[in-house]
């Protein structure tokens, strides 16, 4: 992977720095994942060029928040809320190595597996923890503590929204990574959205680098505190979504 044009092209169009060893991190990273998916569902994208395209870039394209407020002495905290293989979480921290990051799933078995993948690749400043979104995010230590809360889950946004907002600060931003044909989703999902908190709504456009695929980010900046009340137990974020008649 060090010598793959296509991730190296699509680091500098991203505008992130990189130096052999993140490089020789997203390999290995890339080695046990494809490993542990022959005994254990992580990803139907195996093929390494689609695996670089669709989840490193793809990941990756949080710089397009990011890089403008990256500062020295800036070290985020971050939530990545139902990570799945680790995605965008693993490659953030490796090539934005000064974010504090909390990688969610529900999964334990995922979990399990990340925690493997941190160890081998020796990052610091990373947690892999299992649990539901609905329940951490009462918890004290967790509640509107972080910086940015990230998301690549297939949940549609209303009732991603109420998983996620709830962790992120005043002034902090939730962002969620769509597809393009998303702008349904997207309008659905404002109510929730300002009810939770978050009056001030971006959608950003564009095409993942080194591809012709199109997506969307929702970037939804934390305007106010959440209600105490959300999110809501018993299923109701996904079942019964703020804001969405049946």
């Amino acid at each position: 992977m060090k010598t793959d044009t296509r991730l190296l092209a699509g680091l500098t169009e991203l505008g992130i720095p990189y130096n052999d060893r993140m490089l020789e991190q997203l390999e290995t990273y890339y080695e046990m994942m494809i490993e542990k998916n022959k005994v254990m569902n992580l990803t139907a994208v195996t093929e390494k060029d689609e695996v670089i395209t669709k989840h490193f870039l793809d990941s990756l394209c949080f710089a397009k928040v990011y890089m403008a407020k990256r500062k020295e002495g800036f070290s985020p905290k971050i939530i990545d809320i139902g990570t799945g293989a680790g995605f965008p979480g693993i490659p953030l921290k490796i090539f934005f190595p000064e974010i504090q990051i909390v990688l969610l799933d529900s999964l334990q078995k995922r979990i399990i597996f990340l925690q493997d993948v941190v160890s081998m690749l020796g990052l610091d400043g990373i947690s892999c923890v299992h649990g539901r979104a609905e329940e951490l995010s009462g918890k004290a230590e967790y509640r509107e503590k972080f910086d940015y809360a990230v998301s690549r889950a297939v949940a549609r946004l209303a009732s991603l929204s109420e998983l996620c907002v709830p962790f992120v600060r005043e002034g902090g931003q939730f962002l969620a990574y769509k597809s393009e044909g998303a702008t349904e989703e997207i309008d659905e999902a404002r109510e929730a959205l300002s009810t939770l908190g978050c009056k001030k709504v971006e959608i950003l456009s564009y095409t993942i680098p080194q591809s012709d695929l199109p997506r969307k980010m929702v970037v939804a900046s934390k305007t106010a505190p959440t209600p105490a009340k959300y999110p809501r137990g018993g299923g109701k974020p996904m079942k019964q979504p703020i804001g969405v008649k049946k």
